[in-house]
């Protein structure tokens, strides 16, 4: 074959190299948990410092799951989320209270 004939088969091809589409990471919502036990300034402590909440943004949170039962603390990968649900479980331990946190997937 002349280096004629071969440059005009690869002109024109250009061979694209198909990369896989990353995923965007699954996402957990951490749960606090109401109970009769765990006062509501330890919530509001926990929510401040493991969650980065404000003073409002924790007091807000902290009544809503009071009045409701449970509420989300915040959503993140699942390696984070574990992390902070081991941290408020520590912490709770810590002061013998018995405060439930949880996560789930969004």
């Amino acid at each position: 074959m002349s280096d004629t004939k071969r440059r005009e088969d690869l002109e024109g091809d250009v061979r694209v190299k198909e990369r896989p589409k990353t995923k965007k990471p699954k996402l957990y919502k951490v749960l606090l948990h109401n109970d009769d036990y765990t006062t509501m300034e330890f919530v509001t402590e926990v929510l401040i410092e493991i969650f980065h909440k404000t003073q409002t943004e924790a007091t807000q949170l902290m009544l809503h799951v009071h009045t409701r039962g449970v509420g989300i603390a915040g959503v993140y990968t699942r390696d984070i989320a574990e992390t902070k649900v081991a941290k408020v479980h520590q912490r709770a331990r810590d002061q013998g209270m018995p405060l439930l946190c949880t996560m789930e997937a969004e």
